[in-house]
Protein backbone atom coordinates (compact mmCIF):
# COMPACT_ATOMS: atom_id res chain seq x y z
CA UNK A 1 0.00 0.00 0.00
CA UNK A 2 1.30 3.46 -0.87
CA UNK A 3 2.28 5.51 2.14
CA UNK A 4 -0.10 8.29 3.07
CA UNK A 5 2.61 10.23 4.84
CA UNK A 6 3.48 13.49 3.15
CA UNK A 7 7.04 14.32 2.17
CA UNK A 8 7.28 17.40 4.37
CA UNK A 9 10.63 17.36 6.14
CA UNK A 10 10.45 20.79 7.75
CA UNK A 11 10.74 20.85 11.53
CA UNK A 12 7.36 21.27 13.24
CA UNK A 13 6.38 24.63 14.66
CA UNK A 14 4.85 22.83 17.65
CA UNK A 15 6.97 19.72 18.32
CA UNK A 16 5.84 16.95 20.66
CA UNK A 17 8.21 15.07 22.99
CA UNK A 18 10.38 12.28 21.65
CA UNK A 19 8.58 8.98 22.16
CA UNK A 20 5.14 10.56 22.15
CA UNK A 21 2.64 7.92 21.02
CA UNK A 22 0.62 8.75 17.93
CA UNK A 23 -2.42 6.53 17.63
CA UNK A 24 -5.99 6.02 16.58
CA UNK A 25 -8.77 4.20 18.40
CA UNK A 26 -11.71 1.89 17.65
CA UNK A 27 -14.12 -0.35 19.55
CA UNK A 28 -15.06 -3.97 18.89
CA UNK A 29 -18.82 -3.69 18.43
CA UNK A 30 -18.41 -0.65 16.20
CA UNK A 31 -16.03 -2.24 13.70
CA UNK A 32 -15.68 -6.02 13.96
CA UNK A 33 -18.93 -7.37 12.58
CA UNK A 34 -18.99 -11.18 12.38
CA UNK A 35 -21.54 -11.07 15.18
CA UNK A 36 -22.54 -14.70 14.66
CA UNK A 37 -19.13 -16.09 13.79
CA UNK A 38 -16.23 -17.63 15.63
CA UNK A 39 -18.21 -18.70 18.66
CA UNK A 40 -19.13 -15.17 19.68
CA UNK A 41 -22.12 -14.87 22.01
CA UNK A 42 -24.71 -12.07 22.08
CA UNK A 43 -23.98 -8.78 23.81
CA UNK A 44 -26.33 -6.17 25.23
CA UNK A 45 -25.77 -4.16 22.05
CA UNK A 46 -27.01 -7.02 19.87
CA UNK A 47 -30.18 -7.08 21.94
CA UNK A 48 -30.54 -3.29 22.11
CA UNK A 49 -30.18 -2.89 18.34
CA UNK A 50 -33.06 -5.32 17.82
CA UNK A 51 -35.36 -3.35 20.11
CA UNK A 52 -37.56 -1.18 17.88
CA UNK A 53 -36.85 2.54 18.11
CA UNK A 54 -33.56 2.30 19.97
CA UNK A 55 -31.10 2.75 17.08
CA UNK A 56 -31.53 5.09 14.13
CA UNK A 57 -32.92 3.25 11.09
CA UNK A 58 -32.90 0.00 13.07
CA UNK A 59 -29.21 -0.50 12.23
CA UNK A 60 -26.82 -2.80 14.08
CA UNK A 61 -23.23 -4.02 14.32
CA UNK A 62 -23.79 -7.44 12.76
CA UNK A 63 -21.44 -6.56 9.89
CA UNK A 64 -20.19 -3.09 10.88
CA UNK A 65 -17.02 -2.51 8.83
CA UNK A 66 -16.04 -6.19 8.79
CA UNK A 67 -12.79 -5.66 10.67
CA UNK A 68 -12.95 -9.27 11.86
CA UNK A 69 -12.17 -10.40 8.32
CA UNK A 70 -10.26 -7.30 7.17
CA UNK A 71 -7.99 -6.58 10.13
CA UNK A 72 -4.82 -7.14 8.11
CA UNK A 73 -5.95 -4.56 5.57
CA UNK A 74 -6.73 -2.19 8.41
CA UNK A 75 -3.34 -2.70 10.05
CA UNK A 76 -1.75 -1.91 6.68
CA UNK A 77 -3.73 1.33 6.66
CA UNK A 78 -2.43 2.13 10.14
CA UNK A 79 1.10 1.49 8.97
CA UNK A 80 0.65 3.78 5.95
CA UNK A 81 -0.43 6.54 8.35
CA UNK A 82 2.67 6.02 10.47
CA UNK A 83 0.71 5.19 13.63
CA UNK A 84 2.93 4.08 16.47
CA UNK A 85 0.07 2.71 18.61
CA UNK A 86 -3.45 1.38 18.06
CA UNK A 87 -6.17 1.36 20.70
CA UNK A 88 -8.82 -1.30 20.16
CA UNK A 89 -11.27 -3.10 22.39
CA UNK A 90 -11.69 -6.79 23.03
CA UNK A 91 -15.21 -8.14 22.70
CA UNK A 92 -16.07 -9.86 25.96
CA UNK A 93 -18.78 -12.05 24.33
CA UNK A 94 -16.33 -13.10 21.63
CA UNK A 95 -13.83 -14.26 24.23
CA UNK A 96 -16.29 -15.55 26.86
CA UNK A 97 -19.74 -15.92 25.30
CA UNK A 98 -21.75 -16.23 28.52
CA UNK A 99 -19.62 -13.88 30.61
CA UNK A 100 -18.66 -16.70 32.97
CA UNK A 101 -17.05 -20.09 32.81
CA UNK A 102 -15.79 -21.43 29.49
CA UNK A 103 -13.65 -19.23 27.27
CA UNK A 104 -13.84 -19.36 23.50
CA UNK A 105 -10.44 -20.26 22.03
CA UNK A 106 -11.45 -19.11 18.55
CA UNK A 107 -12.27 -15.65 19.88
CA UNK A 108 -9.02 -15.41 21.83
CA UNK A 109 -7.08 -16.51 18.74
CA UNK A 110 -8.55 -13.62 16.74
CA UNK A 111 -6.99 -11.13 19.15
CA UNK A 112 -3.71 -13.05 19.15
CA UNK A 113 -3.57 -12.69 15.35
CA UNK A 114 -4.46 -9.00 15.56
CA UNK A 115 -1.77 -8.31 18.17
CA UNK A 116 0.85 -10.25 16.22
CA UNK A 117 -0.02 -8.38 13.02
CA UNK A 118 0.27 -5.05 14.81
CA UNK A 119 3.64 -5.94 16.30
CA UNK A 120 4.93 -7.12 12.93
CA UNK A 121 3.98 -3.69 11.55
CA UNK A 122 5.78 -1.91 14.39
CA UNK A 123 2.53 -0.68 15.97
CA UNK A 124 2.06 -0.98 19.72
CA UNK A 125 -1.22 -2.67 20.71
CA UNK A 126 -3.33 -0.88 23.36
CA UNK A 127 -6.33 -3.10 24.17
CA UNK A 128 -9.35 -1.99 26.16
CA UNK A 129 -11.10 -4.81 27.98
CA UNK A 130 -14.57 -3.27 28.22
CA UNK A 131 -16.05 -0.91 25.65
CA UNK A 132 -19.72 -1.46 26.53
CA UNK A 133 -20.44 -4.90 24.98
CA UNK A 134 -21.48 -6.80 28.10
CA UNK A 135 -22.40 -10.44 27.41
CA UNK A 136 -26.20 -10.63 27.36
CA UNK A 137 -26.33 -13.55 29.86
CA UNK A 138 -24.72 -11.29 32.48
CA UNK A 139 -27.30 -8.57 31.82
CA UNK A 140 -30.00 -11.22 32.18
CA UNK A 141 -28.64 -11.77 35.69
CA UNK A 142 -28.81 -8.05 36.50
CA UNK A 143 -25.85 -6.55 34.63
CA UNK A 144 -23.53 -3.93 36.10
CA UNK A 145 -25.89 -3.00 38.95
CA UNK A 146 -25.07 -6.46 40.33
CA UNK A 147 -21.80 -6.77 42.28
CA UNK A 148 -21.12 -10.21 40.78
CA UNK A 149 -20.54 -8.64 37.35
CA UNK A 150 -17.43 -6.89 38.67
CA UNK A 151 -15.99 -10.26 39.74
CA UNK A 152 -16.85 -11.84 36.39
CA UNK A 153 -15.06 -8.95 34.67
CA UNK A 154 -11.90 -9.58 36.69
CA UNK A 155 -11.99 -13.25 35.71
CA UNK A 156 -12.33 -12.30 32.05
CA UNK A 157 -9.52 -9.73 32.31
CA UNK A 158 -7.16 -12.27 33.84
CA UNK A 159 -7.85 -14.77 31.06
CA UNK A 160 -7.25 -12.24 28.29
CA UNK A 161 -4.08 -11.13 30.02
CA UNK A 162 -2.92 -14.74 30.17
CA UNK A 163 -3.31 -14.92 26.39
CA UNK A 164 -1.77 -11.59 25.44
CA UNK A 165 0.16 -10.25 28.41
CA UNK A 166 3.51 -11.39 27.06
CA UNK A 167 3.05 -9.16 23.98
CA UNK A 168 0.82 -6.36 25.25
CA UNK A 169 2.30 -3.90 27.71
CA UNK A 170 -0.43 -1.25 28.10
CA UNK A 171 -3.91 -2.26 29.27
CA UNK A 172 -7.10 -0.25 29.69
CA UNK A 173 -9.74 -1.88 31.87
CA UNK A 174 -13.00 0.02 31.28
CA UNK A 175 -13.86 2.71 28.74
CA UNK A 176 -16.08 5.63 29.74
CA UNK A 177 -17.79 4.06 32.76
CA UNK A 178 -20.00 7.18 32.89
CA UNK A 179 -21.59 6.25 29.56
CA UNK A 180 -21.93 2.57 30.40
CA UNK A 181 -23.61 3.39 33.71
CA UNK A 182 -25.75 6.44 32.99
CA UNK A 183 -26.60 6.18 29.30
CA UNK A 184 -27.13 2.45 29.74
CA UNK A 185 -29.03 2.32 33.03
CA UNK A 186 -30.39 5.85 33.66
CA UNK A 187 -31.41 7.54 30.42
CA UNK A 188 -31.77 4.28 28.47
CA UNK A 189 -30.18 5.82 25.37
CA UNK A 190 -27.54 3.10 25.22
CA UNK A 191 -27.64 -0.61 25.87
CA UNK A 192 -29.15 -2.19 27.86
CA UNK A 193 -31.69 0.62 27.67
CA UNK A 194 -32.82 0.68 31.28
CA UNK A 195 -34.11 3.79 33.10
CA UNK A 196 -33.45 3.24 36.78
CA UNK A 197 -31.57 5.94 38.71
CA UNK A 198 -30.56 3.74 41.63
CA UNK A 199 -29.38 0.96 39.31
CA UNK A 200 -27.26 3.39 37.29
CA UNK A 201 -25.38 4.54 40.38
CA UNK A 202 -24.72 0.95 41.38
CA UNK A 203 -23.53 0.27 37.84
CA UNK A 204 -21.07 3.16 38.08
CA UNK A 205 -19.71 1.80 41.35
CA UNK A 206 -19.40 -1.76 40.08
CA UNK A 207 -17.67 -0.65 36.88
CA UNK A 208 -15.08 1.05 39.07
CA UNK A 209 -14.87 -1.99 41.33
CA UNK A 210 -14.45 -4.23 38.29
CA UNK A 211 -11.60 -2.00 37.15
CA UNK A 212 -9.82 -2.38 40.50
CA UNK A 213 -10.35 -6.13 40.66
CA UNK A 214 -9.10 -6.49 37.08
CA UNK A 215 -5.96 -4.45 37.84
CA UNK A 216 -5.25 -6.73 40.81
CA UNK A 217 -5.79 -9.87 38.75
CA UNK A 218 -3.59 -8.75 35.85
CA UNK A 219 -0.85 -7.17 37.93
CA UNK A 220 -0.50 -10.41 39.89
CA UNK A 221 0.38 -12.11 36.62
CA UNK A 222 2.78 -9.49 35.26
CA UNK A 223 3.61 -6.53 37.50
CA UNK A 224 5.77 -5.01 34.76
CA UNK A 225 2.79 -4.28 32.51
CA UNK A 226 0.97 -0.95 32.66
CA UNK A 227 -2.67 -0.70 33.74
CA UNK A 228 -5.27 2.05 33.77
CA UNK A 229 -8.79 3.13 32.79
CA UNK A 230 -10.22 5.56 30.24
CA UNK A 231 -12.70 8.18 31.48
CA UNK A 232 -14.69 10.70 29.46
CA UNK A 233 -14.13 14.11 30.98
CA UNK A 234 -15.63 17.53 30.33
CA UNK A 235 -14.83 21.06 31.23
CA UNK A 236 -18.02 22.31 32.88
CA UNK A 237 -19.03 25.98 32.95
CA UNK A 238 -22.02 27.75 34.49
CA UNK A 239 -24.08 29.72 31.98
CA UNK A 240 -23.92 32.77 34.26
CA UNK A 241 -22.59 33.71 37.69
CA UNK A 242 -26.05 33.21 39.20
CA UNK A 243 -25.93 30.88 42.23
CA UNK A 244 -28.29 28.37 40.62
CA UNK A 245 -26.07 28.12 37.52
CA UNK A 246 -22.92 27.75 39.60
CA UNK A 247 -24.56 24.96 41.58
CA UNK A 248 -25.70 23.28 38.35
CA UNK A 249 -22.07 23.27 37.19
CA UNK A 250 -21.02 21.75 40.50
CA UNK A 251 -23.62 18.99 40.13
CA UNK A 252 -22.63 18.13 36.56
CA UNK A 253 -18.92 18.25 37.31
CA UNK A 254 -19.61 15.95 40.23
CA UNK A 255 -21.55 13.35 38.25
CA UNK A 256 -19.51 13.62 35.07
CA UNK A 257 -15.94 13.97 36.34
CA UNK A 258 -15.39 13.69 40.08
CA UNK A 259 -17.65 10.66 40.61
CA UNK A 260 -15.01 8.68 38.69
CA UNK A 261 -11.75 10.57 39.21
CA UNK A 262 -11.99 10.82 42.99
CA UNK A 263 -12.50 7.08 43.68
CA UNK A 264 -9.86 6.10 41.09
CA UNK A 265 -7.17 8.56 42.13
CA UNK A 266 -8.03 9.72 45.65
CA UNK A 267 -9.74 6.64 47.12
CA UNK A 268 -12.97 8.43 48.05
CA UNK A 269 -16.26 9.59 46.61
CA UNK A 270 -16.93 13.36 46.65
CA UNK A 271 -19.04 14.29 49.66
CA UNK A 272 -21.26 16.62 47.68
CA UNK A 273 -22.01 13.94 45.06
CA UNK A 274 -22.92 11.46 47.79
CA UNK A 275 -25.24 14.08 49.27
CA UNK A 276 -26.81 14.75 45.86
CA UNK A 277 -27.47 11.05 45.28
CA UNK A 278 -28.31 9.93 48.83
CA UNK A 279 -32.06 9.91 48.09
CA UNK A 280 -31.43 7.10 45.60
CA UNK A 281 -29.81 4.90 48.21
CA UNK A 282 -26.29 5.27 46.87
CA UNK A 283 -24.12 4.24 49.82
CA UNK A 284 -21.12 2.42 48.33
CA UNK A 285 -19.12 0.28 50.77
CA UNK A 286 -16.02 2.09 52.02
CA UNK A 287 -14.00 -1.12 51.76
CA UNK A 288 -14.43 -1.14 47.98
CA UNK A 289 -12.53 2.11 47.64
CA UNK A 290 -9.23 0.46 48.53
CA UNK A 291 -9.71 -1.81 45.51
CA UNK A 292 -10.99 0.88 43.17
CA UNK A 293 -8.02 3.12 43.97
CA UNK A 294 -5.29 0.55 43.38
CA UNK A 295 -2.29 2.42 41.95
CA UNK A 296 -2.54 2.72 38.17
CA UNK A 297 0.22 3.39 35.69
CA UNK A 298 -1.70 5.54 33.21
CA UNK A 299 -5.00 7.34 32.80
CA UNK A 300 -6.83 7.64 29.51
CA UNK A 301 -8.84 10.80 28.82
CA UNK A 302 -11.64 10.90 26.25
CA UNK A 303 -12.56 14.47 25.39
CA UNK A 304 -14.98 15.87 22.81
CA UNK A 305 -16.64 19.05 24.09
CA UNK A 306 -17.48 21.34 27.00
CA UNK A 307 -20.69 21.41 29.05
CA UNK A 308 -22.32 24.77 29.70
CA UNK A 309 -25.15 24.40 32.20
CA UNK A 310 -27.85 26.43 33.90
CA UNK A 311 -29.92 25.77 36.99
CA UNK A 312 -33.69 25.85 36.84
CA UNK A 313 -34.91 26.24 40.44
CA UNK A 314 -38.37 24.91 41.08
CA UNK A 315 -38.70 23.00 37.82
CA UNK A 316 -39.38 19.29 38.02
CA UNK A 317 -36.82 16.97 36.52
CA UNK A 318 -37.70 15.94 33.00
CA UNK A 319 -37.86 12.35 34.12
CA UNK A 320 -39.54 12.33 37.50
CA UNK A 321 -38.19 8.91 38.52
CA UNK A 322 -34.59 9.76 37.66
CA UNK A 323 -32.01 12.27 38.86
CA UNK A 324 -30.71 12.40 35.29
CA UNK A 325 -32.02 14.57 32.49
CA UNK A 326 -32.61 13.04 29.07
CA UNK A 327 -32.67 16.46 27.44
CA UNK A 328 -29.43 15.62 25.67
CA UNK A 329 -27.28 12.52 25.18
CA UNK A 330 -25.21 13.67 28.15
CA UNK A 331 -26.83 12.78 31.41
CA UNK A 332 -27.13 15.62 33.88
CA UNK A 333 -29.15 15.95 37.06
CA UNK A 334 -32.42 17.45 38.11
CA UNK A 335 -32.75 21.24 38.01
CA UNK A 336 -30.10 21.43 35.31
CA UNK A 337 -30.27 22.52 31.68
CA UNK A 338 -27.52 22.11 29.12
CA UNK A 339 -27.37 25.35 27.16
CA UNK A 340 -25.59 26.33 23.95
CA UNK A 341 -22.72 28.78 24.32
CA UNK A 342 -22.68 29.88 20.70
CA UNK A 343 -19.60 27.95 19.62
CA UNK A 344 -19.29 26.16 16.26
CA UNK A 345 -20.52 22.57 16.38
CA UNK A 346 -19.56 19.27 14.78
CA UNK A 347 -21.98 17.12 12.80
CA UNK A 348 -23.04 15.61 16.13
CA UNK A 349 -24.16 19.03 17.35
CA UNK A 350 -21.35 19.07 19.93
CA UNK A 351 -19.75 22.44 20.51
CA UNK A 352 -16.08 22.68 19.59
CA UNK A 353 -13.97 23.95 22.47
CA UNK A 354 -10.34 22.91 22.46
CA UNK A 355 -9.59 25.10 25.47
CA UNK A 356 -11.80 22.76 27.44
CA UNK A 357 -9.30 19.98 26.75
CA UNK A 358 -6.47 22.17 28.02
CA UNK A 359 -8.58 22.93 31.10
CA UNK A 360 -9.21 19.22 31.76
CA UNK A 361 -5.52 18.32 31.40
CA UNK A 362 -4.21 21.09 33.63
CA UNK A 363 -6.88 20.43 36.23
CA UNK A 364 -5.89 16.78 36.42
CA UNK A 365 -2.26 17.76 36.83
CA UNK A 366 -3.14 20.31 39.52
CA UNK A 367 -5.76 18.50 41.61
CA UNK A 368 -4.88 14.81 41.37
CA UNK A 369 -1.80 12.66 41.89
CA UNK A 370 0.52 12.93 38.93
CA UNK A 371 0.65 9.98 36.57
CA UNK A 372 1.17 9.47 32.82
CA UNK A 373 -1.81 10.76 30.84
CA UNK A 374 -2.99 9.78 27.38
CA UNK A 375 -5.71 11.21 25.19
CA UNK A 376 -7.44 7.93 24.38
CA UNK A 377 -10.25 9.49 22.32
CA UNK A 378 -10.62 12.85 20.62
CA UNK A 379 -12.26 13.54 17.30
CA UNK A 380 -15.18 14.97 15.37
CA UNK A 381 -18.16 13.33 13.69
CA UNK A 382 -19.60 14.74 10.49
CA UNK A 383 -21.98 13.70 7.72
CA UNK A 384 -19.62 13.02 4.82
CA UNK A 385 -19.59 11.50 1.35
CA UNK A 386 -16.98 10.96 -1.31
CA UNK A 387 -16.68 13.81 -3.78
CA UNK A 388 -16.50 13.47 -7.54
CA UNK A 389 -12.79 12.75 -7.37
CA UNK A 390 -13.37 9.89 -4.94
CA UNK A 391 -11.92 11.69 -1.92
CA UNK A 392 -13.26 13.20 1.30
CA UNK A 393 -12.20 16.81 1.86
CA UNK A 394 -12.86 17.00 5.59
CA UNK A 395 -11.40 20.39 6.43
CA UNK A 396 -13.61 20.62 9.50
CA UNK A 397 -12.07 17.52 11.02
CA UNK A 398 -8.56 18.73 10.25
CA UNK A 399 -9.29 22.04 11.97
CA UNK A 400 -10.74 20.20 14.99
CA UNK A 401 -7.74 17.89 15.35
CA UNK A 402 -5.25 20.70 14.81
CA UNK A 403 -6.87 22.86 17.50
CA UNK A 404 -7.06 20.06 20.05
CA UNK A 405 -3.49 18.93 19.42
CA UNK A 406 -2.36 22.51 19.97
CA UNK A 407 -4.21 22.46 23.28
CA UNK A 408 -2.31 19.27 24.13
CA UNK A 409 0.98 20.91 23.15
CA UNK A 410 0.22 23.89 25.40
CA UNK A 411 -0.55 21.57 28.32
CA UNK A 412 2.68 19.64 27.83
CA UNK A 413 4.59 22.95 27.74
CA UNK A 414 3.06 23.72 31.15
CA UNK A 415 4.29 20.47 32.66
CA UNK A 416 1.33 18.14 32.13
CA UNK A 417 2.67 14.56 31.70
CA UNK A 418 0.76 13.82 28.49
CA UNK A 419 2.46 10.96 26.67
CA UNK A 420 0.22 10.09 23.75
CA UNK A 421 -2.79 10.91 21.61
CA UNK A 422 -5.29 8.49 20.04
CA UNK A 423 -7.73 10.13 17.67
CA UNK A 424 -11.26 8.81 17.37
CA UNK A 425 -11.55 7.09 15.06
CA UNK A 426 -9.43 5.17 12.60
CA UNK A 427 -12.46 4.12 10.53
CA UNK A 428 -15.99 5.30 9.94
CA UNK A 429 -18.13 2.84 11.90
CA UNK A 430 -21.33 2.02 13.77
CA UNK A 431 -21.93 5.06 15.96
CA UNK A 432 -24.07 3.44 18.66
CA UNK A 433 -27.62 4.85 18.80
CA UNK A 434 -26.86 6.97 15.73
CA UNK A 435 -26.30 3.87 13.60
CA UNK A 436 -24.24 4.61 10.50
CA UNK A 437 -25.38 8.22 10.13
CA UNK A 438 -22.32 9.85 11.70
CA UNK A 439 -18.73 9.45 10.55
CA UNK A 440 -15.75 9.97 12.85
CA UNK A 441 -13.08 8.15 10.85
CA UNK A 442 -9.82 9.26 9.32
CA UNK A 443 -10.71 6.63 6.73
CA UNK A 444 -14.00 6.68 4.83
CA UNK A 445 -15.80 3.32 4.61
CA UNK A 446 -18.38 2.49 1.96
CA UNK A 447 -20.65 0.34 4.09
CA UNK A 448 -22.08 -1.50 1.07
CA UNK A 449 -18.71 -2.55 -0.39
CA UNK A 450 -16.43 -2.11 2.67
CA UNK A 451 -14.01 -0.12 0.51
CA UNK A 452 -11.68 2.03 2.60
CA UNK A 453 -10.62 5.48 1.33
CA UNK A 454 -8.33 7.69 3.46
CA UNK A 455 -9.75 11.19 3.94
CA UNK A 456 -7.76 14.40 3.73
CA UNK A 457 -7.54 14.26 7.54
CA UNK A 458 -5.70 10.95 7.30
CA UNK A 459 -3.02 12.55 5.15
CA UNK A 460 -2.87 15.54 7.44
CA UNK A 461 -2.46 13.35 10.54
CA UNK A 462 0.20 11.29 8.80
CA UNK A 463 2.14 14.50 8.19
CA UNK A 464 1.88 15.45 11.87
CA UNK A 465 3.24 12.05 12.86
CA UNK A 466 6.03 12.25 10.31
CA UNK A 467 7.13 15.66 11.54
CA UNK A 468 6.62 14.78 15.20
CA UNK A 469 4.40 17.79 15.70
CA UNK A 470 2.19 20.46 14.22
CA UNK A 471 2.98 22.78 11.33
CA UNK A 472 2.86 26.54 11.68
CA UNK A 473 -0.57 28.12 11.67
CA UNK A 474 -1.86 29.00 8.22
Amino acid sequence: MTSLQDDTSAAPAAPFPTGFRWGAATAAYQIEGAAGEGGRGPSIWDTFCRTPGKVLNGENGDVAVDHYHRFREDVALMSSLGLTAYRFSISWPRVQPTGAGTFNSEGVDFYRRLVDTLLEAGIEPWPTLYHWDLPQPLEDKGGWPERETAHRFAEYAAHVHDALGDRVRHWTTVNEPWCAAFLGYASGEHAPGRRDAAASLLAAHHLLLGHGLAVDAMRAKNPDNKFGAAVNLYAVSPATDAPEDVDAARRIDGLQNRLFLDPLLLGRYPDDVLADTERFGFTPPDADLAVISRPIDQLGINYYSRHTVAGTPGEAAQTASSPFSTHSPWVGSDHVRFVPAGRPVTGMGWEIDERGLHEVLTRLHREYPSLPLYITENGAGYDETLDGAGTVQDAGRIAYLDAHLRACHDAISEGVPLNGYFTWSLLDNFEWAWGYSKRFGLVHVDYATQRRVPKDSARWYAGVIRRGGLPGRA
